[in-house]
């Protein structure tokens, strides 16, 4: 980009999680954004991708869903969202879904191409390769299933992470396996998902890591549920959160049942 090239416009799709449950990675994520090169909006039009309409077989309300988030969100450059779940349903399943609709399958096609995960989007569209940050923590990170099968993303937060001074990331055993959230899949399979999550914290624990990291939000409070019903002493956060330096929040915890 020359010095008299426009910044590229960036949709910030929010996600609901992060709206209701965890503002800052919003905040972290937009001046990660903004420290890329390009400048930030928030669309008041957008609502939930509809993944989990999607996921329950309620395919009226996701295509209602994803024409909303689609005619609120096309006209900017790019689509970024701090969620590889949210990313991926914006990108792979909304072209799907809309599909047999002559009047929004290509818009879909057209839209799903400008979305991208947060932190791919700084790594692989934008070029960064470090943030100036430190935190001094011995930091693993977990790989969430949307993110990594998804949308490929596996290096690209690790990169990052390894530039922040002070940090040592270390890598725990699975690292690249379920936690057990997977949407309503904790809903509807509680006792196999506690099963997984409680395989996940012992990984976590094992590491000798003081703080858990991830990409997706409902990943990072099923853990942060799990770790704190054990009584093990490990903060949870949002990689956005430590990668933009935006720490003045407490960590993660679950919401009171």
């Amino acid at each position: 980009m020359t010095a008299s090239s426009p910044s590229p416009r960036v949709c910030l799709f929010v996600t609901c999680l992060v709206d209701l449950m965890r503002p800052s990675v919003g905040f972290a994520a937009a001046k990660l954004i903004e420290d890329a090169g390009c400048t930030v909006d928030v669309p008041p039009g957008q609502t939930c991708c509809g993944q989990p309409a999607y996921n329950s077989g309620d395919s009226a309300t996701a295509e209602a869903l994803a024409r909303q988030t689609i005619a609120a969100c096309e006209g900017f450059d790019y689509v970024v969202a701090p969620s590889g779940s949210c990313a991926g349903m914006l990108k792979s399943h909304y072209p799907k879904l809309l599909a047999g609709d002559p009047a929004w399958a290509e818009r879909a096609k057209a839209f799903g191409a400008k979305v991208h995960e947060l932190v791919s989007f700084l790594v692989d569209v934008r070029g960064m390769t470090r943030v100036a940050q430190r935190l001094d923590a011995r930091v693993t990170y977990h790989d969430s299933c949307s993110g990594l099968r998804e949308l490929g993303i596996k290096e690209q937060p690790r990169t990052l992470l390894r530039s922040v001074e002070g940090l040592e990331l270390v890598e725990m055993a699975y690292s690249e396996i379920c936690c057990g959230f997977g949407g309503t899949f904790a809903v509807k399979y509680s006792d196999i998902s506690n099963a997984m999550v409680e395989k996940k914290t012992a990984c976590i624990a094992e590491s000798g890591a003081e703080l858990i990291l991830a990409g997706d939000l409902g990943c990072l409070m099923n853990m942060a549920g799990k770790l704190r019903r054990e009584g093990r002493d490990v903060a949870v956060r949002h990689v956005a959160e430590v990668l933009a330096g935006e720490l003045s929040d407490p960590p993660i915890a679950a919401p009171k049942a």
